[in-house]
């Protein structure tokens, strides 16, 4: 701060206009991706289909942008670089805003704090014009040459203010940066085509392309969506369309089992303006409270569609803030579809899990030899049924012989072929359960077996699949009860005699101030002294539970969120920790009866598809993927 003499009036006056630019610059000019955004966003408006941004040295040495627009007369190029000068508004209505930009800073700003040039070629005009612009002194308009749209050139960003490149990250990080931004903008906008190019020190180096978009907007919008985030998000998303009050939501949202270390594939759009707006990433995150760990993000590509004078864009001159006139509804709005979109999801869980679980199972070393590819899949029956015969155990031969040559009589059934006679894959008993094919046609299969008391297999028209019933059933309880406190409240049972649970003070204090929401909940507790707690009812859905590892499970969630998570998001957790007690254990023997009721169960139960931690409860295995493990595809 500067410090006057204080016998010395300081007196008021103007700054000159180049010092006034280079002030106005640094809010819409943060970095070099901030120009690309500002020069791409330009072109979009100006109704371009094809648009090539280049850069070089991370945009600070060159960002150059193509594109094929309706393009500037050359009478308008002088004004098209002056500061607040601008095609979009009349500057009569601030509100019913429907372009990208609008506040005519843009161009005048990148000229305040680099060299830049415009060359530009109006739809109808005999020629194209270019204007330059060198630390805010603005050069002549003279003739150039190009056949169509707006070439935009900015060379030496940041040389006006040199300073500024002190905080200039590295280049590679800078590069990062204006993909980000060219890839959002590309989801915005999925009829127009993108380019990105790396020119830096002679290279021509293409990092990014994709083609305009045809066909109506859902399916052009989800093709770019595969596109930019890729094929596993693109199967593992589920369609977002939802509408209320004046509000539209359309897009994709990841299942909770394709979820990210890092926020960094949340990309939320508001009347196709790519925004960073807290209370809509705020509304993402909640639809997703209760289905994924604390550390982990949800990906989802949303677009959410209003009239322009229910939200207010001008709210920072980045344009990537935005302010609503009732924030209220469209966070519920947001939350809602989300969530019902997602528990329409049902059991599902995304095929990234099963691809994981392959590449454990994958044997090391070579590839199987060349000669294996080539065997038969299927071997006869006749051949079959010598071969099994064969190594049947010793006195199996004679009913291993009788056996096949039924299923060689009646080849229609394949599942004959799958176990060796006198095999047992009993889960309690060790014998071979009855077949009950007509279940193998359900989702997740029919039950075959049971494995180390804590993992399912289960036999689909497909392949198989993998369940840890302990993570499934501990989804499942939560659930019913989250349904239950829904209708009329978690129902209780009294224990013939109160448990008394010594607890931390700070952990009784939490417990006694949230006893009336967790009556609610079905679990009755008063205080008992110092540090101590009587346990008197516990939910009855959970059967008969330990109540003190309940009560300390439950008191640990409570101080966790307490400072964290509203109350809605505090009674989730804590129903959640309730319902890791009232669930299958892991190590519990299940007869096939209780396997396969599991199995339907969580079929058709929303959000199975993962666990009360975000963890998946099954992986399905194809057969066809098993037959490569094997050397058989």
């Amino acid at each position: 701060m500067t410090h006057h003499d204080p016998n010395i009036r300081p007196r008021i006056h103007a700054l000159d206009e180049g010092a006034v630019n280079r002030i106005a610059a640094g809010e819409v000019v943060e970095r070099p991706a901030s120009a690309v955004k500002e020069l791409v966003e330009n072109a979009l408006d100006a109704g371009a289909r094809r648009i090539e941004v280049a850069y070089a040295e991370g945009g600070k040495a060159l960002i150059r942008v193509s594109d094929d627009g309706h393009g500037i007369w050359p009478d308008d190029l002088a004004l098209a670089v002056a500061r607040h000068a601008t095609s979009k508004i009349d500057g009569s209505d601030l509100v019913n805003i429907r372009s990208f930009g609008f506040r005519g800073e843009a161009l005048a700003s990148l000229g305040a704090v680099g060299r830049l040039s415009v060359t530009s070629r109006a739809t109808g005009a005999p020629e194209a014009a270019q204007i330059t612009v060198s630390a805010g002194k603005t050069g002549q308009v003279r003739p150039a040459a190009l056949g169509r749209g707006t070439i935009v050139e900015l060379r030496d960003l940041f040389h006006a203010t040199p300073a500024r490149l002190k905080f200039m990250r590295t280049d590679r990080a800078e590069a990062q940066a204006i993909a980000e931004v060219v890839r959002r903008l590309a989801m915005a906008e999925p009829q127009a085509g993108f380019t990105l190019r790396d020119v830096s020190e002679g290279a021509d180096r293409v990092l990014f392309r994709v083609d305009p978009a045809d066909g109506p907007e859902p399916q052009a919008q989800a093709a770019r969506l595969a596109q930019v985030m890729g094929r596993d998000f693109a199967e593992n998303a589920i369609t977002i369309d939802a509408a209320r009050d004046g509000l539209a939501l359309a897009g994709q949202a990841a299942l909770p089992t394709y979820s990210r270390g890092a926020a960094v594939a949340l990309h939320a759009f508001v009347n196709r303006r790519p925004v960073r707006d807290k209370l809509l990433l705020g509304a993402l995150r909640a639809a997703y409270s209760d289905l994924l760990p604390r550390d982990r993000h949800p990906a989802v590509a949303l677009y959410l569609t209003c009239l322009p004078e229910l939200v207010d864009v001008n709210v920072h001159p980045a344009k990537t803030e935005v302010r609503f006139r009732d924030p209220g509804t469209v966070r519920g709005f947001v939350i809602g579809a989300l969530r019902h979109a997602l528990a329409g999801a049902g059991h599902r869980t995304a095929t990234t899990v099963a691809g994981a679980a392959l590449g454990a199972f994958r044997p090391e070393g070579a590839a199987p030899a060349p000669y294996l590819r080539n065997l038969p899949h299927r071997p006869g029956a006749s051949a079959l049924g010598a071969s099994h015969a064969a190594q049947a155990p010793h006195g199996f031969q004679e009913a291993a012989q009788t056996q096949w040559r039924g299923a060689a009589a009646d080849s229609r059934d394949p599942a004959l072929f799958d176990a060796a006679p006198g095999g047992g894959t009993g889960a309690a008993t060790g014998t071979e359960p009855a077949r009950d094919t007509g279940s193998e046609t359900f989702p997740l299969g029919a039950a075959r077996a049971q494995l180390h008391g804590t993992y399912i297999v289960a036999q689909t028209t497909r392949g198989v699949v993998l369940v840890d019933q302990h993570a499934a059933h501990e989804r499942l309880v939560y659930e019913r009860m989250k349904a239950a406190r829904a209708a009329n409240g978690v129902a209780s049972q009294a224990l013939l005699i109160p448990e008394i649970v010594d607890l931390p003070p700070e952990n009784a204090a939490q417990v006694a101030e949230h006893a009336d929401v967790l009556a609610a909940l079905g679990l009755v507790v008063e205080p008992f002294g110092a540090g101590a707690v009587a346990v008197r009812e516990t939910p009855a859905i959970l059967g008969a539970v330990d109540a003190k590892a309940l009560l300390a499970d439950v008191a640990d969630e409570l101080r966790d969120c307490a400072d964290t998570a509203a109350l809605e998001a505090r009674i989730d957790a804590v129903l959640s920790r309730m319902a890791c007690h009232g669930s299958v254990r892991a190590g519990r023997a299940l007869r096939l009866d209780e396997m396969n009721a599991l199995l339907r169960e969580i079929e058709a139960t929303p959000h199975s598809g993962q666990c009360n931690h975000g963890r998946p409860t099954w992986v399905e295995l194809q057969l066809s993927d098993i037959e490569r493990l094997f050397g058989r595809r």
